[in-house]
Formats: C-alpha cells, structure tokens, sequence
C-alpha cells in the first residue's frame, strides 16, 4: 500500500489547485474525477484481477503486455513505463527547485543553472542510498509515505473552514458560457492531468515479486487507490471555494502553497512547501525504485539487453538504475532550454504511460473475451470482461485526448529506444520482429523523424 499511495502522492497533488483552475470549475472538475476516477478504478480492478489469475507474471504491468501481445510491443510497454517513470522523476526535481525559489530566487522556477545543479546532487545522493539495498529503500519509502499525507490532511481541514460558498458557486461553472461544449473541452483539458497524479496506480504490481501473499497485491492496489482518489478530490474542490477561478489559475506552484497562504496567511505556504519537499523526495524514492524494476525485470524476461540483470552484492539492480538516474541526469539539463519545464514534463510523463495502461487493459480484457484461466469460474468472467472493457475505452480515450503532439513528442522515445530490444535479440541470436512488429517499428520510427523535424523547424513547440 505504501508503494501505491507513495508512487501517486507526489508532485501532482500540490499543483491541482492551479492546473484546475487554468482548464475549468468545479463542475467540470467533478465531471473530470468522476471519469477518470472511474476508468481508474476499472484499471486498477484489471491489476487485481490480473495478480490473481496470471500469479507467474511478476513484472507487472510489462509482463502483462508482453504474454498477450508479443516481445516487441511488450517491449514498448516497458520502454514507455520506464520513460515515464524518469520523467516524472525530473517533473518532482523542478518541483522541489520551484518551491525553494518561493524562498531564494536563485532556484527560479526549477529550471535555472543552479537548480539543476542542486537536482543533480540530490539524484546521485539518492543514488548511493538505493545501491545499499533496495528493502532498505522501500523501509524508508513507507515512513516518509505518513510524513507526507499528514500536511495534506491539515491542509484539507484548514481550506474547508476557509471555504466560501459564493467563492465556489462563482467559479461553478468554469466560465461565461455554460454549455455542453464548453464543459466537454474543460473536462478534455484536465485529462492528462489525473493520468499524471494517478501514476502508480501500478506500483504493488510492479513489485509483487517480494509479495508472501498475491492477494496483497490486488488489496493494496485498490485500497490506496480509494484512499488517494479522496484525497485528490477534496483537495481540488476545497480549493474552489477560497480563490476565484483566475487568482487560481496564475498561482505559482506548488500552487496549494498559495490556496493555504490565502487562508491562513504566509505561514501556510510555508507548511505546504515543506510538505510538498517530504512528498516529492518520498516518491522519486518511489519512482527510481520503480523505474529500475522494470529494466531488472525486462532484462529478466529477454526483452531487454542482458547487462541490465546484474545485481549487486546488495542484490540492487545496480546497472539498471545507473542507467535510469544517467537519463533523469540528462533530461534534467534539458530542462534548462525549457520555459515551461514542470508542464512539459507532466504532459510527456501521462504521454508515456498511456500506452502501458492501454496494453495492460487490453491484456485483462483478452483474458475475459478467450475465457483463458475462466474454466473453472466462468461466473467471474462477466464481471471482469465489462471492468476490463471500461478500463480499455478509458485508456484509449485518453490517447485521443492527449492529442497528436504528445503521440508524437512520445515516439522520439519509443523509436531510438528501440535500439534496446534490438541488442536484445541479438544477444539471443533471434529475429529481430514479426511482420506486425516491423510495422509498428516503422511508425515510431518515422514519428521520431517527423517530430525531431519539427522541433528543428519550430512546427512543434516543446
């Protein structure tokens, strides 16, 4: 439970007051949870349902793409999982380095010289730590997950006694022209967002390896889902009745810094800060364990280069997350041509893990439509095929609303990072792809061409 809940309560939590506001009101708000609360749910009842049935498949949410379809496009389930994972550990750096510059201007807003500097210690400190053990890690991971709901539990309780009714219904429906329209489009601009802080939904099944029970993964899974889905919504909604929509919208982030100052006056952005600096710290600790997980358990699987399953004496996954904190290093300096860095990094990070989601959905709902592992108890099998369906349409719908942009952004990923499952095969001595996988390659690959094209050329701007 506390992998769940300490992989999705990270940064995205303490900037929704302000990304809310930008995109729409409380209506649209509610709207917003709703749906992806649901489809979130449905996902989370696939990853139970999936523990349960296919209890071999311990990788997670790689494993799953690749046993229902195939070696590369497991494969891609991998590459974009781990992605995500990197670049949601750079969006939490720029966090971290933005709300100290509530306090010293020489941080900015996250992406100056010497924030990235400040970032990169802290990654190669975190770093030596997880080499030491990673049960070691994940002990810490779970005592830092209680520091940091702590500070979001008063901050609910403060802004609900702040909370005024006529501020709230002003700001109801999120604008001057209340139609179904205008709802739809504030609604689709606040879907990238909750995939963003519903990130890590997966973690128990990423780790259910070093489960003694595999019904815990399912139960903790679904249980931290609840318990952080609350949490989102109030702290959106709550927010809604203590500044109107615009004052919100040009909040600086942590932008729950400044729902709380407007509240209790300039000591509450200082307690949201320090605790926004707990959160965050709590889950890259999370998501660097999680991202090099997955390399280990690829590696493991023949999908991804051998020299990615060595482990050290401390029984780390050492190469692994050498190689993940070596890109987080990289994109971190990126962040530094980047005007709007912690946005963009938000939006590539939900553009990663769609696809993931979208093949472990299809994945329970192949199970259900093939009756596979259903012999027995074919009266499960309704049940699952309808949650999983929901979970697929959910996902895919996602895809859509992201937008061509962010497909494209996410196939200079997925393309060059082909090269690693090329090494892969080769290692084996097998063929590279099937004539399906060819095609598939053959998309990333002109996707990447086509967007580094246009980012040269200024078409797309990042």
């Amino acid at each position: 439970m506390a992998m769940v809940v300490g992989s999705m309560v990270g940064a995205g939590i303490f900037s929704l007051p302000q990304a809310f506001g930008r995109a729409t009101g409380p209506f649209g708000a509610l709207i917003a949870w709703a749906i992806a609360g649901v489809g979130m749910l449905m996902l989370a009842f696939v990853f139970q349902t999936l523990s349960r049935r296919k209890p071999d498949l311990d990788a997670g949410i790689y494993a799953y793409a690749k046993a229902g379809f195939g070696n590369y496009l497991g494969f891609l389930s991998a590459l974009g999982y781990w992605s995500a994972a990197c670049l949601g550990n750079v969006s939490y750096f720029i966090l971290i380095k933005s709300t100290l510059g509530l306090f010293f201007p020489i941080f900015g807003d996250g992406n100056t010289f010497v924030a990235v500097l400040a970032s990169s210690a802290i990654l190669w400190n975190f770093h030596g730590l997880i080499l030491h053990g990673v049960k070691g890690a994940a002990s810490i991971n779970t005592i830092v997950t209680f520091a940091k709901i702590i500070p979001i539990f008063l901050f609910i309780v403060f802004v609900a006694f702040g909370f005024h009714a006529d501020v709230f219904a002003a700001n109801f429906w999120g604008g001057e022209d209340v139609s179904l329209a205008s709802v739809a489009g504030q609604v689709r601009a606040t879907m990238l967002v909750t995939v963003f802080v519903f990130v890590g939904i997966e973690g128990a099944s990423v780790y259910s390896r070093y489960a003694r029970n595999r019904d815990d993964v399912g139960v903790a899974t679904l249980v931290g889902f609840l318990g952080v889905l609350c949490l989102l919504v109030l702290v959106t909604i709550l927010s809604y009745g203590v500044l109107l929509r615009p004052d919100l919208a040009t909040l600086r982030n942590p932008s729950m810094a400044g729902v709380l100052e407007a509240v209790v006056g300039p000591w509450g952005a200082i307690f949201v800060s320090f605790g926004l600096l707990i959160s965050v710290l709590g889950a890259y600790l999370s998501w660097v364990l999680l991202a090099a997980e997955i390399l280990f358990s690829a590696s493991r699987y023949e999908t991804m280069p051998q020299f990615l399953s060595h482990e050290n004496s401390n029984g780390v996954p050492s190469n692994a997350l050498w190689l993940t904190n070596i890109i987080v290093q990289t994109f971190l300096i990126l962040t530094l041509f980047t005007q709007y860095a912690f946005r963009l990094a938000l939006e590539l990070t939900s553009s990663m893990i769609l696809i993931p989601y979208l093949l472990v959905a299809a994945y329970g709902f192949k199970l259900a439509w093939t009756h596979e592992t259903y012999k027995r108890d074919a009266s499960d099998r309704r049940t699952d095929f309808i949650r999983a369906g929901i979970a697929l349409i959910y996902t895919a719908g996602l895809i859509y609303a992201a937008g061509a942009k962010h497909l494209l952004l996410s196939s200079v990923l997925y393309g060059p990072g082909t090269i690693l499952f090329i090494m892969a095969r080769r290692e084996q001595g097998k063929a590279l792809f099937t004539v399906f996988e060819t095609v598939l390659f053959a998309i990333a690959a002109i996707g990447a061409a086509v967007t580094i094209y246009g980012i040269v050329t200024g078409a797309i701007s990042i």
